[in-house]
């Protein structure tokens, strides 16, 4: 008997596996290859109860597209749409001059409110001021002659008028209300070209002084040439001031942005009140230039005090000549309210007339005094 040749037989089973692993390498390759052809060349399916032989299949179906439409029903937009068709704007055409190339006939612009259905328009002063022909441009694109009911310089307030029927009336607001970091939105005719233009900020601050105008409301809220005279906003729509000016700069070549100033709503009711009724406004009047205490004033004239305001001149048979009132005295107080930031001298003489009593605490050479002073009529010059 042969012995069986044991490495014959290693190197046979080797060789075995060998092959077994390359074809079914091959083989599988192949079943690949083929399946991938059929999904190619065959419609994508999604199998529905794949463990019956009589399985439903369903060709893919794509996601929906949906539209979404955005809905804005915003306060802003709403206090819009409420006053921007009582606001208008202002053509003057004002007195023509002769010059190099002939008569000249130039004209200036402004915003305005319309706040009576009988057709009285709020606008500043400044924008109607020396007019020959006065002309409202409304906010469709219709146009109309307007005439002045009455100015106050002081204020910088008009009121002009126009005949016929008015597409709407603004209501005003109450000033005494506002407060720092609600929102404000001016609605005017910058550059009075851009009718209707709508600009949104803040209030900045209040009671503000800038050159002779006090108690104005500070925004940023963009306002621009042509904006005057036009309407400041909350976001119920109503008028809580009349845009006046911009600061865009100081004497030392500070350049800012975002300083806008109205004057207040209350003030707008009392002036227009007035102009509507008589054509012009009454002051008391003390007779006196003042510039308010401040530190720097304070420290510069060595004051105990930094409220207030320094008399920098008497006017000559005024009631605080006649009543003694210098030039350097300090006056604190009108009657018994302090006379500070938030309550200016001007702005608490129009809670008086002209006949009216008033005590002045002064302060002079570091001493306390109180001078009584009867009011007079604030000249109209």
């Amino acid at each position: 008997m042969q012995k069986p040749n044991y490495a014959l037989m290693s190197c046979v089973v080797v060789l075995a596996i060998l092959v077994g692993i390359v074809g079914g390498g091959v083989m599988g390759g192949l079943a690949g290859y083929y399946a991938a052809q059929n999904v190619a060349t065959s419609p994508a399916a999604v199998t529905v109860g794949a463990t019956s032989p009589n399985a439903t299949v369903q060709p893919a179906v794509a996601p929906a597209q949906q539209n979404v439409t955005l809905q804005e029903n915003s306060a802003v937009i709403d206090a819009v749409k409420k006053a921007k068709p009582a606001v208008v704007t202002v053509i003057n055409k004002l007195q023509a001059s002769r010059g190099f190339f002939g008569t000249v006939s130039p004209t200036a612009s402004g915003s305005g409110i319309i706040i009576d259905p009988k057709g009285y328009i709020v606008t500043n002063n400044h924008v109607i001021a020396g007019e020959q022909t006065l002309q409202v441009i409304f906010s469709d694109g219709t146009s109309t002659d307007a005439t002045v009911v009455g100015a106050d310089p002081v204020a910088d307030l008009a009121v002009i008028k126009v005949n016929g029927k008015v597409p709407a009336v603004a209501q005003l607001g109450d000033s005494s209300a506002l407060v720092p970091g609600q929102v404000a939105i001016a609605i005017g005719s910058p550059l009075g070209d851009f009718r209707g233009t709508v600009t949104v900020g803040v209030i900045s601050a209040l009671n503000r002084t800038v050159g002779q105008q006090q108690g104005l409301i500070q925004t940023d809220a963009a306002i621009n040439n042509g904006n005057s005279g036009g309407p400041l906003l909350n976001s119920l729509g109503q008028v809580i001031g009349i845009n006046t000016l911009v600061v865009r700069s100081t004497n030392s070549g500070n350049v800012a942005e975002g300083l806008g100033f109205a004057i207040p709503s209350n003030q707008v009711r009392d002036v227009m009140t007035q102009l509507i009724a008589t054509g012009h406004v009454d002051r008391a009047y003390i007779g006196i230039y003042y510039q308010e205490v401040a530190p720097q004033i304070a420290s510069a004239l060595n004051l105990t005090t930094t409220t207030g305001v320094v008399v920098t001149q008497v006017e000559t048979g005024s009631p605080a000549d006649k009543a003694g009132i210098q030039q350097g005295d300090v006056v604190l107080q009108l009657d018994s309210q302090s006379i500070d930031q938030d309550h200016t001298l001007t702005g608490l003489l129009n809670n008086y007339k002209a006949g009216d009593t008033v005590t002045l605490t002064v302060l002079r050479n570091n001493q306390t005094m109180r001078v009584k002073l009867t009011l007079a009529l604030r000249p109209s010059s």
